[in-house]
């Protein structure tokens, strides 16, 4: 029989050599339960530090002259977070832009490489934008999208893939974390699948950078795009990152033609030149304090090991699973994420038909903060770096409460994160 008692939490907390982490991490209400560190991470102390400083050492002291040390910080940021969190030798990774302003750049680049392959094949189940910037690249350009309807909880499969592919195929673009059901997707073999097919492949690592293992090299994956501000930390609108694989950053063309994407952007040239390396996959002026941000809060988990947040996160997200399983599934909510932690990405997916009442009611009744998606899912992310046992089951205990006394009901529902 699982034990629930609030003290195999505190035993847990004890035995966890990293349980030092969340102490880390800006808390001004202790009470607070934060399950939502798949949609915006919680601010590290170091990096409140790091900002303040840039505000009053760097930009307040410097002005304009920071330029001369701040002008390299996408591509070796880029680094940082490429070598310690995406198995990515140098010279491959950009912090820069948005997710989405990335994903287009990427994706257009991709379908136009090769003028006789025109489909790109994508998930039906998709986070939004990725179908809708595969949709716009695909009219813009003249090609169209072939849907894969995968799967609720166990996402797109390895045979999908290969059934969806043909000699017209340019491109693959799939999510490495289902946002939804946090199902792993298997890199590998479908990266291998999509080349044996002679099209390119584009991962989405939004839900899985800094939560889940990335070997971007050893996959040999062709093109990536990911985002700072959930399990990496950076704060709401940080930069997204890009990875292009060195051996196509000179053959792809990038769509947007900024003045950074220039060998020498103070050349001024009447022309356009790209260059040939990363750095033709920029655009225009970055943002200094986001891209401080990133490195600061980058630099914190790579000192503490990609392999040993995801052994915290295994721990944290399996023993939610069991509370879960034993306190909430008998109140009628039920999970929709794979059973095998190995395939588990850093959240777990619960469903209920009053989803939407309930995670509004968490937030102002409980001091719970979740996460939900339409129409009937709420997402529960104890994150690595941030979440302890004890919070995991806080907060797995005000939920219990919650749908069991039916308070939620009622509940005005605004907007979800």
């Amino acid at each position: 029989m699982t034990d629930v008692s609030r003290g195999r939490a505190v035993d847990l907390d004890a035995e966890d050599p990293l349980a030092h982490l969340p102490r880390q991490f800006v808390r001004d209400d202790p009470d607070l339960v934060y399950l939502d560190g798949n949609s915006l991470g919680m601010l590290p102390r170091r990096t409140r530090d790091r900002l303040a400083d840039f505000v009053s050492r760097e930009w307040g002291a410097e002005g304009v002259r920071g330029w001369h040390h701040w002008f390299d910080l996408p591509a070796s940021v880029g680094d940082r977070v490429g070598s310690g969190l995406l198995g990515s030798a140098p010279g491959q990774v950009l912090v820069t832009d948005s997710i989405t302003v990335n994903l287009y750049k990427l994706a257009s680049a991709a379908l136009r490489h090769d003028p006789s392959r025109t489909v790109i094949v994508g998930d039906a189940r998709n986070f939004p934008t990725d179908r809708y910037v595969l949709e716009g690249v695909a009219a813009e350009h003249g090609g169209t999208v072939r849907w894969i309807e995968s799967d609720p909880v166990e996402g797109v499969s390895v045979d999908q893939v290969a059934a969806a592919l043909a000699a017209d195929v340019a491109f693959v673009e799939l999510q490495h974390v289902d946002y939804r059901s946090s199902v792993i997707a298997d890199v590998p073999a479908i990266t291998e699948v999509v080349h044996d097919a002679g099209a390119l492949v584009l991962w989405d690592l939004a839900h899985s950078a800094g939560s889940v293992s990335v070997e971007l090299d050893a996959w040999q994956v062709d093109l990536a795009v990911g985002c700072t501000y959930k399990y990496l930390n950076a704060g709401p609108g940080a930069p997204g990152f890009l990875y292009v694989r060195r051996g196509l950053q000179g053959r792809l063309d990038n769509p947007i033609r900024g003045w950074w994407a220039q060998p020498d952007p103070f050349a001024m040239d009447a022309a356009f030149s790209p260059a040939t390396d990363i750095s033709r996959f920029l655009t225009g002026t970055q943002s200094v304090a986001g891209l401080s941000a990133v490195d600061e809060s980058a630099a914190m988990l790579i000192e503490v090991g990609i392999d040993a947040l995801r052994r915290r996160s295994v721990a944290l997200v399996t023993y939610l699973v069991e509370l879960a399983t034993a306190r909430l599934v008998p109140l009628g909510m039920s999970l929709r994420s794979p059973s095998d932690a190995a395939r588990r990405g850093g959240h777990v997916v619960l469903s209920h038909p009053d989803a939407a009442q309930i995670g509004a009611a968490l937030v102002t009744r409980k001091n719970v903060v979740p996460d939900v998606r339409p129409p009937d899912l709420i997402r529960l992310s104890p994150a690595p770096a941030t979440s302890s046992f004890l919070e995991v089951w806080e907060g797995v205990d005000r939920i219990a409460a919650l749908v069991s006394s039916g308070e939620y009901q009622g509940t005005p529902v605004g907007r979800v994160t």
